[in-house]
């Protein structure tokens, strides 16, 4: 059986990057230290599964250094910009010295070990190319406010590529973009998670800027498939994994809209520093490397994600009423 140290496993993906790898045989032994993860995300997991709680940005555990591994994959960090600016030395601690310390266990295994990193499309900044390939070196302002995040990823990058190169330390690393679907935070003010849940409350919902910026939507489930794949294969560079249906954030509202029933309006506020104008990947490479495309359309992974919502909807009016009957009593 072969062992997966997974950080981040308490999170929207890498719980469900849990679930895959112990349904394909794998023993995994999660890490997480709950700044943004969920303890019930892990909940539910089946197979052979352990945990450690833990920050892999401070010196690691001896139940860590101390065991063999055949993959170290790296998914830990904030990864939603109301997490992250809540949160920017964590997160670019996270990055820089929880990657370095996790790169130095992969090359103590003399080999053995290898090592798996999840970047993101923020890598890219406001792109100036569209779509975005991998070759593209990004529009990132360094100094921005979501400097904390986009450079703390390239700075993961650069790690990564360092110990490959200088310890031959074989690596994978993926560009995520925009993904949602079950098990995400329903508080993490991402886009998917803020109109779904305005739209359930019956508030208004809110579309910054004009709407006109663009994002490309992945359902998790496509990503899980494309991290698999990555795993069996031999290639060592960033490969993006993201669903090439681009759609303006006003025509992605209204679907949540009609998708919902909602009578809640749309609602727009000033867009933040920094966002990007457009976002969209070109995934060619993960095409011809790996044989990945993405498989659900948007209206099918809104619909599934939305049975979840509504239940974690419901279970938040439950708690909220219990509340209150609670300060009556």
């Amino acid at each position: 059986m072969k062992r997966v140290l997974l950080t981040g496993a308490a999170g929207f993906v890498g719980s469900h990057l849990a679930q895959r790898l112990l349904d394909e045989g794998f023993e995994v032994v999660g890490v997480d230290n709950f700044c943004t993860g969920r303890k019930q995300n892990l909940a539910d997991l089946k197979g052979s599964f352990s945990f450690i709680e833990a920050d892999v940005s401070k010196p690691l555990p001896l139940e860590l250094t101390q065991q063999s591994w055949d993959w170290v994959m790296h998914f830990a960090s904030p990864a939603s910009p109301p997490k992250y600016f809540a949160l920017p030395v964590e997160t670019m601690l996270v990055n820089a010295e929880g990657t370095r310390q996790l790169l130095e266990l992969c090359k103590q295994s003399q080999g053995r070990t290898k090592f798996f990193y999840a970047s993101t499309s923020e890598v890219y900044g406001d792109p100036l190319v569209h779509p975005q390939p991998e070759a593209y070196w990004g529009h990132v302002n360094s100094i921005g406010v979501r400097s904390i995040y986009d450079e703390a990823k390239r700075y993961g990058e650069a790690m990564t590529y360092a110990y490959h190169r200088t310890f031959q330390v074989d690596v994978r690393v993926i560009r995520i973009f925009n993904t949602y679907g079950p098990k995400m935070d329903p508080e993490d003010g991402r886009v998917v998670t803020n109109l779904m849940f305005q739209a359930l409350r019956g508030d208004p919902m809110t579309v910054y800027g004009d709407g006109s910026q663009t994002r490309s939507f992945q359902y998790v489930a496509d990503l899980v498939e494309g991290i698999m794949r990555l795993m069996r294969s031999s290639y060592v560079w960033p490969v993006n994994l993201g669903n090439p249906e681009e759609f303006t954030i006003l025509e992605f509202a209204k679907k949540v809209q009609a998708l919902i029933q909602a009578k809640s309006q749309l609602t727009f506020q000033i867009l933040p520093e920094d966002d990007p104008k457009q976002r969209k990947p070109d995934i060619t490479l993960a095409q011809r490397e790996l044989g990945w495309s993405p498989r659900f359309k948007l209206d099918e992974g809104l619909r599934m994600t939305l049975a979840y919502f509504q239940q974690e909807f419901q279970s938040m009016s439950k708690l909220s009423h219990d509340r209150i009957d609670q300060r009556t009593v």
